[in-house]
């Protein structure tokens, strides 16, 4: 059943059914959220381009390896690779059009900020993957750091996502573990609807702590700007998937 469609009359007692679709994801809602997908995808895509012809004394300055511009590139690269994988794994795995169109959106757009990020890094000269510096490190670095005219107080920042302990393929916080990661490729339907959702809103919800360590901690400039974006895309993807969950008689795994 499609977002636009209705289902017909049921009977008195059918109370469980004829819950559901007065939960079902709105024409509205759909638009907002693909819009807001959109605009980010379409900023990013003509920042990386307007970065790559910015020259002369009044370029920005390279990032260096160890800075929050660059781990913030390395570590989102990722984390958007395991959410593009979860959703080509779901849309094998359900009929369902919402949960299709959702899974869609999610791989499509992070595939295409996961480009500009890696691109990003290929500009500065800087490695995709450093060994031996652990992930989210660029988190706890000092708050008095030089941003140039940022004029942001790094101070109240709160780090405690950088200490995360990997596990299982959990790299990072809100990154699927692979015994996880298993169970949604074994589930079927709305089993692997629910799966997936709590999944992803566990996911977007460590993406959103990342990418506002970025908007706290990189400089002025695309990157950034992207970073803001990924905060505002991802938290409307999450009140969508907890609509998704209550029609499915569900919930996040985490508030």
């Amino acid at each position: 059943m499609t977002a636009e469609s209705a289902p017909g009359p049921t009977a008195a007692g059918d109370t469980a059914e004829t819950a559901r679709p007065a939960r079902k994801v709105t024409r509205t809602q759909w638009a907002a959220i693909t819009a807001v997908v959109l605009a980010l995808v379409f900023a990013g895509t003509a920042a990386v381009a307007s970065a790559g012809r910015d020259s002369g004394p009044a370029a920005p300055r390279t990032p260096t390896a160890d800075s929050a511009d660059a781990g913030f590139a390395r570590d989102m690269a990722v984390h958007h690779q395991q959410a593009v994988e979860m959703s080509f794994i779901v849309r094998d795995s359900t009929e369902d059009e919402e949960v299709r169109r959702l899974a869609y959106d999610i791989a499509n757009t992070q595939a295409n900020q996961r480009g500009m990020l890696l691109g990003w890094l290929d500009m500065w000269g800087l490695p995709k993957v450093e060994s031996g510096r652990e992930p989210m490190a660029w988190m706890s670095m000092d708050p008095n750091m030089d941003h140039g005219d940022s004029g942001m107080d790094m101070g109240s920042m709160d780090h405690g996502d950088a200490g995360h302990q990997a596990q299982d393929g959990s790299l990072m916080p809100g990154m699927a573990t692979k015994t996880e990661l298993d169970q949604l490729g074994k589930a079927r339907g709305r089993a692997a609807e629910i799966l997936y959702l709590q999944l992803m809103t566990d996911h977007h919800q460590g993406g959103v702590a990342m990418a506002q360590g970025c908007v706290e901690q990189c400089a002025p400039g695309t990157e950034r700007d992207l970073a803001e974006g990924m905060v505002a895309a991802q938290r409307s993807e999450m009140k969508l998937m907890a609509d998704l969950l209550q029609a499915r008689g569900a919930k996040p795994r985490t508030g």
